[in-house]
């Protein structure tokens, strides 16, 4: 990811209403896990270690970050252990933790089989990995190209590539689905954008009551999710591994 574009992520994923509706379903994903208290928690491309937050409260949580930048800010937050390396090649023994969480990361690597094997490799036998990626390559855009994007996911190329790295599918379900019919409009119009480096919309951060509105039908998805619902489409799809 371009320096600017991520700086630009850590200013706004704390009040992003997109940031917070993901980490609302994935807190509503995590309580159904069962995990023992307190867990090992690895946090796999923590970025800046914003999700390190919620993820202590369950159990003592590592990172593992590539980006130098990142890196410092996620060790300021003091929420855990952040190494500076890459998920291609964690320094942890085997079976090292209860829960392996990688959110938005898989899709920037080359290598997602290699990544998800090496995952596999310190997740103990019974825990569990939860994934989240951005979902259908034919709504690929600028916005996929500014991030660094290799792919976007289905649910059968994700569970392809997890299950050929040793992974078993325990459940998916796409989220972010209200704004779907907007997205593709976008996507078709950013599609006549020549520009490859800009500030993007997508980190624009809308005044607090719209900001709460647009939040809301993530906060809608995670109770039904939290349930057990899977929603059957959305810009973004969450998988658990077991």
């Amino acid at each position: 990811m371009d320096r600017d574009y991520e700086l630009q992520t850590h200013q706004a994923e704390n009040r992003h209403w997109w940031y917070r509706g993901r980490r609302t379903v994935i807190e509503r994903v995590l309580d159904a896990l069962g995990l023992p208290t307190p867990a090992r928690i690895l946090d796999a491309g923590c970025g800046s270690g914003r999700n390190m937050i919620e993820l202590a409260r369950r159990g003592a949580v590592t990172g593992v970050e590539l980006s130098h930048t990142s890196v410092e800010l996620a060790r300021a937050r003091g929420c855990g252990e952040v190494i500076e390396g890459s998920v291609l090649d964690m320094p942890f023994p085997d079976d090292a933790f209860d829960l392996a969480v990688s959110l938005d990361v898989i899709e920037h690597l080359e290598d997602d089989l290699a990544a998800l094997r090496e995952l596999r490799r310190t997740v103990a036998q019974g825990g569990a990995l939860v994934v989240t990626v951005p979902a259908y390559q034919w709504l690929w855009s600028g916005h996929d190209v500014i991030n660094h994007h290799h792919r976007r996911y289905t649910r059968a190329s994700l569970q392809r590539v997890a299950e050929q790295a040793g992974w078993k599918l325990a459940r998916t379900t796409y989220f972010n689905s209200l704004l779907l019919p907007v997205a593709i409009v976008l996507r078709v119009l950013d599609r006549f954008n020549t520009k490859t480096t800009e500030s993007s919309l997508d980190l624009w951060v809308p005044p607090e009551p719209l900001n709460r509105l647009l939040e809301q039908p993530l906060a809608l998805e995670a109770a039904a999710i939290g349930r057990g619902g899977r929603i059957p489409a959305g810009l973004s799809l969450l998988a658990v591994f077991r």
